[in-house]
């Protein structure tokens, strides 16, 4: 199922733009995660058209995205995730394509809470700037010795609800990256809801539950560290059954 085809269920949407997109810039929130395959995405569309808007960047609404996300070689931050620590971290540099704009990013989840700051850097590269080492140093409070681990891509839709305080992402075509290697989980699609708190009332989660579809944790740098790493990666049963159901996903919708 190709783009083209997706952008045609996002035609009937009203479009919102990036400039309007301050009041759900939510950078302290809950995410709530599902898991499903394009087919599922596509039916999912219409019923949404009513309650949210679509994000629009240069008449293109299947926006591209880029990141390069750094680690410790020890997979400090893979650990703490797989270990379920609440307090943890990830760190990355995320190419905005279609934007043109570049930002590194510290992501914090607490408590439940996800908590991001950002400042704007130039492309990506291996070697944080001063100006990065910095932000870790008064986001973290620590330092570490971190290294570039992997690229992912992948297309996203944004769409943004028109009565509350929700913004809700569509990953799809997702590709993950470490020198030559690459893995392709095209059919697959990671939903993200964003919220000040959680609301299961929200027209996504009425869906959700519809479609007999529950919340799945499992991020995609985490994801892409299972499917590149084999052997060289700590171990990550609890991420084993995951990975699975998430494979099964892709390639039954192949």
């Amino acid at each position: 199922m190709s783009v083209s085809e997706i952008n045609e269920q996002l035609i009937p949407f009203t479009p919102i733009r990036l400039e309007s997109m301050d009041r759900v810039k939510l950078m302290n929130r809950i995410d709530t995660k599902f898991a499903f395959d394009k087919n599922t995405l596509i039916r999912l569309l219409p019923k949404l058209e009513s309650d949210y808007f679509v994000l629009e960047i240069e008449n293109k609404r299947a926006l591209a995205y880029e990141s390069l996300y750094f680690d410790e070689a020890t997979f400090t931050f893979f650990k703490d995730h797989h270990n379920r620590r609440s307090n943890r971290y990830k760190i990355r540099i995320r190419n905005y394509v279609d934007s043109g704009v570049f930002f590194f990013e510290i992501k914090h989840k607490k408590k439940g809470r996800t908590d991001k700051c950002r400042i704007s850097t130039s492309n990506f590269h291996d070697v944080l700037s001063n100006q990065e080492d910095q932000l870790i140093r008064e986001e973290v409070h620590r330092s570490y010795d971190l290294v570039p681990i992997l690229k992912n891509g992948f297309t996203r839709i944004t769409l943004v609800n028109k009565n509350s305080n929700e913004r809700l992402t569509l990953d799809f075509n997702l590709l993950f990256s470490k020198g030559d290697q690459r893995v392709a989980l095209e059919s697959l699609v990671i939903a993200e809801l964003k919220q000040e708190r959680i609301n299961r009332r929200s027209p996504f989660f009425e869906q959700m539950k519809a479609n007999q579809l529950r919340p799945y944790r499992l991020s995609k740098y985490c994801l892409g560290v299972m499917e590149l790493f084999g052997e060289e990666r700590p171990k990550a049963n609890r991420f084993k059954r995951k990975l699975q159901y998430l494979e099964k996903i892709n390639y039954h919708a192949a």
